[in-house]
This record gives structure tokens, sequence and C-alpha cells, in this order.
């Protein structure tokens, strides 16, 4: 089971571990973006810095309804205890994980801050 809090800001917080190719592993919080369809945005400098392989470019629709490109790699992460490679779409914000990694997962938060995630 993977567990997280929630924050002052009411952003639902998971702690993921992302290794990169060579084997180097960064911790990092990612707030759950359920308005996201893919499955996990990191900085461009952490992306540099487990020297990720890059996959392709593709575009993505933001909240304001507009269209950016993003470059998209591949990681693997430690999921629900086991590792787990996956697409990321590079983005300078806050890691985001979204529902395509949440598929076929169970998802409970308690909207307050310093609340459950599970």
């Amino acid at each position: 089971m993977i567990t997280g809090i929630v924050n002052t800001n009411r952003e639902a917080i998971i702690r993921l571990v992302a290794t990169g190719p060579s084997g180097q592993q960064q911790e990092t919080e990612a707030i759950i973006d359920t308005g996201f369809t893919g499955f996990l945005t990191l900085p461009p400098a952490l992306i540099q810095t487990l020297d990720l392989p890059w996959l392709c470019r593709q575009p993505g629709v933001l909240a304001d309804g507009s269209i950016e490109l993003f470059d998209v790699y591949t990681v693997t992460i430690i999921w629900d205890g086991q590792p787990r490679t996956i697409e990321v779409e590079a983005a300078d914000t806050d890691p985001l994980v979204g529902m395509s990694l949440l598929d076929r997962h169970s998802l409970h938060i308690d909207v307050l801050p310093g609340g459950r995630l599970s």
C-alpha cells in the first residue's frame, strides 16, 4: 500500500523513489493530480541528474486548455513496493502523479492538513 499525507495547501503528497538507468536513485515528493491523465512529471533538473533516457516529444493539454509540448523520458520507480518502468514528462513544476500511474489502484484521501492518503 502506498501512503502519504495532505499538506497545509490541501495537496495530497506521496514519496517516490526514482531510479536512473545507471542505478542512481533520488527520493522525491509528488502531488496527486487527478486532472493529469499521464503517469508522472518530474522537473528537468531531476531528469538530468538521473540521466533518464529520452523517449519522444508529445503534446499535453494544460488545465487552462492550452496545449504544450513535453519531452517524455522513461524512469523506474518503486510503486507499491515493486519496481515499475513508466513514462515521465519533463515539467517545470512540482512532481505530479497522474491517473495513469494510479490506474487499478484505490485512492482514499482525508482532506485536512495532516490527513492520511492511502
